[in-house]
């Protein structure tokens, strides 16, 4: 599914080709994604970090589909994949790739997963674009272009808070789990709720489609969070930044969006549990 670009005005032909591509690419990656799903059991499975941080051969496998479609079509842009590192560009753009994010989830046979993919001009945040296989939603969006669901525009509503909403948590093991604890403790506390689906990626896209009111998780990376910032913003929310320039981009730190209407006391209640962290 492409979405139109007719009336994004700021579009660029470089940055429209872009965005049709990546649409294109993320949905036959999704596909490649859902037919290892389906066959999951059959799945080589490699810890990484710790038990709870796996990979598999599905992850390597939709990570290289997508760079071999990115580098034919854009030869000369720069692409950051959770699996295969980077390759540098010369043309400005960069490309953050995470082909499943939520691989806990995926292997374990729970749908909350997604293909991930955005768009860097120099360090400006300008595309993202995630599919997810197991509900066939497609959300995209583009630097002044606005945001998507299967087409249909989104727009963030101001009334949606901690308290009426649910917020998304992550947590890992990089992470003390008594910051978790104050956080969920914090959030409980002012009469708000949480859920944690085990993809960040995904739980950004639903912050754009106002499913939920926001989302935090203290340390991530670039590929799990860009393109799902992109959404956040062109549906009229907000995020903190995240570093992205030079080596800065491969270290990763802390994640939070949210709508006009929870963003704030979100951020307040991220700071209260980092300087708990950093006491």
């Amino acid at each position: 599914m492409t979405v139109a670009t007719e009336n994004m005005t700021p579009l660029n032909d470089a940055l429209a080709a872009r965005f049709a591509a990546a649409q294109d690419i993320a949905e036959e990656a999704g596909a490649l994604a859902l037919d290892y799903f389906r066959r999951r059991k059959d799945l080589t499975i490699e810890i990484k970090g710790g038990l709870q941080d796996v990979v598999s051969i599905a992850d390597k496998n939709v990570e290289t589909l997508i760079r071999d479609r990115l580098h034919t079509s854009f030869p000369e842009d720069g692409i950051l994949g959770e699996e295969h590192g980077i390759d540098q560009g010369s043309s400005g753009f960069t490309w953050v790739v995470d082909p499943i994010d939520g691989t806990s989830a995926f292997v374990h046979g729970l749908p909350s997963w997604c293909v991930s993919i955005a768009l860097l001009s120099g360090s400006d945040l300008v595309m993202g674009v995630i599919r997810v296989p197991c509900g066939d939603e497609s959300f995209a969006a583009v630097k002044g272009g606005g945001a998507t669901l299967n087409g249909e525009a989104l727009r963030l509503d101001s009334s949606k808070t901690l308290q009426n909403s649910l917020t998304g948590i992550g947590a890992n093991n990089a992470v003390p789990p008594e910051m978790i604890g104050a956080l969920i403790t914090g959030l409980m506390a002012r009469g708000g709720n949480y859920i944690r689906t085990g993809s960040g990626a995904q739980m950004l896209a639903l912050v754009a489609a106002g499913r939920l009111a926001g989302f935090y998780e203290p340390s991530m990376h670039a590929w799990d969070c860009l393109a799902g910032y992109c959404l956040v913003s062109e549906a009229g929310g907000s995020y903190r930044p995240f570093p992205v320039e030079g080596a800065a981009i491969l270290e990763g730190g802390p994640v939070l969006a949210a709508g006009p209407g929870a963003f704030e006391e979100l951020s307040a209640l991220a700071s209260e549990s980092e300087r708990l962290l950093n006491s």
